[in-house]
């Protein structure tokens, strides 16, 4: 049993305190009898004579590693002064810091320097055991947080009367330095470790915009002759354009654009009566099979945004929002709201989502021009799907495959983002932008092939990513 002695001569089991059994030739000892704890303070800002670059002068700004160098605001010597105790070779705590709410920010003082307010001095009275007194914190730093940092009114606190009294393990002297010598080379090894992975999402990142970049200029796939040309297949789809104009579920445009290649191997637009060459317009070059065409002349639904929803706690309408289209996890539906049902009759059929619809966030700073694609195996709670206005819904004619539409679209996300008009913090991609750009377009077949080839290529990519993660 593990008892505890105090200056008036009482003895008091500490049992319940012993997390685990020590090796021979260890020793517990709470941290209060190994180190002194002061807490820094901040000089007059007032007062410019005490202000200078002479002297270290640390802020909870500066805890950003394990060791502390330097810092960007320094005190005059009538500044050091003022503070009076100087540090060297002392851990550092953050005793109050939003930064507290993700670790334990501590750090050792390696050079010469005081401290602002914010910050606790640990002064080891032995500090040949500091590297080792450092680690054994961090390696805590999940139960400290949970035991001793407590939520105060605006930040959070830790509590320093009770931190001080935290149990620690003391090895003898030869044993700590092999431990820490073992920490450095497995630090080292994880540091390296991290640097490959994000080495190699760079590098899949990088080759997955390639391969897009390739499939839309019709150089990711072999062409096959007897393909049937993208040129039928857009006559196809006007003639789907006009079946859905007599059922009355979409209007004719009179100033339609048709894109064809001239005689003279120019590309042509012909709008109404208008026809104008459009050569400055196409990005690359495409080969003989395929076509070029205007996303608006491409989507059986109108290129325009979803409507401003009224929520409610509960219904069996689901509203797919800007967050919804996640950056790092593709389309997430948990963290869709309720749809009010009481407005369902402002929601026409074709307003409802569907399997393979493409969804581009349309507003808002860091997520506009983002592009996504929805499936029905994302929504967890088979419900019924509207978008809302910050989102614009793409969904092709059946003659282009729906896939292909989301590729093309992914592979002009870096341009999406940048083309949206507004002032900085109301930037908006309008629906017009949209309809207006110029989509290459492959046989159906090769579209196919296309889209076979990017989604097993990204899938083996994403499995060796996960490979490397995991090991």
């Amino acid at each position: 049993m593990h008892y505890e002695k105090f200056p008036n001569g009482t003895v008091k089991c500490i049992e319940d305190e012993i997390t685990f059994e020590l090796p021979q030739g260890w020793s517990w000892e709470r941290l209060s009898n190994i180190a002194s704890f002061v807490g820094g303070k901040t000089p007059s800002t007032s007062k410019a004579e005490y202000w200078g670059n002479d002297f270290l002068w640390i802020t909870s700004k500066d805890m950003k590693s394990k060791y502390i160098r330097s810092s960007q605001i320094g005190l005059s010597d009538k500044g050091v002064e003022i503070m009076q105790i100087i540090y060297h070779e002392t851990l550092l705590l953050v005793a109050r810091s939003g930064i507290l709410r993700h670790n334990l920010p501590i750090a050792i003082l390696k050079e010469q320097a005081t401290i602002n307010q914010d910050i606790k001095a640990i002064t080891l009275f032995d500090s040949s055991i500091l590297e080792f007194i450092y680690s054994y914190l961090k390696g805590m730093e999940s139960r400290i947080h949970l035991k001793y940092i407590k939520s105060g009114t605006t930040v959070e606190n830790i509590n320093f009367d009770e931190f001080k009294s935290i149990i620690i393990p003391i090895p003898p002297k030869s044993e700590q330095e092999r431990i820490i010598h073992k920490i450095n080379l497995l630090l080292d090894f994880i540091d390296t470790i991290e640097s490959q992975k994000n080495d190699l999402q760079t590098t899949i990142s990088l080759t997955k915009s390639k391969i897009l970049d390739l499939a839309i200029r019709g150089k990711l796939v072999p062409q096959n002759p007897n393909d049937e040309p993208a040129s039928i297949l857009l006559e196809r789809i006007r003639s789907e354009k006009e079946e859905l104009i007599k059922q009355g579920k979409i209007k004719r445009d009179k100033r339609e654009s048709v894109i064809f290649k001239g005689d003279d191997n120019s590309y042509y637009e012909k709008m109404g009566d208008s026809v104008t060459c459009i050569d400055d317009e196409l990005p690359f070059e495409i080969p003989d099979s395929w076509a070029w065409a205007r996303l608006e002349n491409c989507c059986q639904k109108e290129i325009k945004r979803g409507k401003s929803p009224k929520y409610a706690e509960k219904s069996n309408v689901l509203v797919f929002a800007q967050k919804c289209n996640t950056k790092y996890d593709g389309i997430n539906m948990d963290l869709a709201l309720y749809l009010d049902e009481s407005t369902l009759s402002k929601y026409p059929d074709d307003e409802y989502m569907l399997e393979l619809d493409t969804v581009i966030n349309s507003t808002g700073t860091g997520t506009l021009g983002r592009v996504g694609v929805y499936r029905d195996s994302d929504n967890h709670q088979k419900l019924s799907v509207v978008a809302d206005s910050h989102v614009t819904v793409i969904r092709a004619y059946k003659a282009i495959n729906a896939m292909y539409c989301y590729y093309f679209l992914k592979t002009y996300q870096h341009e999406l983002e940048k083309i949206g008009e507004g002032s900085t913090n109301q930037k908006e991609l309008k629906p017009l932008t949209l309809k207006s750009l110029i989509v290459s377009i492959p046989p159906y077949t090769e579209q196919k092939r296309i889209v076979e080839h990017i989604t097993t290529t990204f899938a083996i990519f994403d499995l060796v990513y996960c490979i490397v993660i995991f090991f």
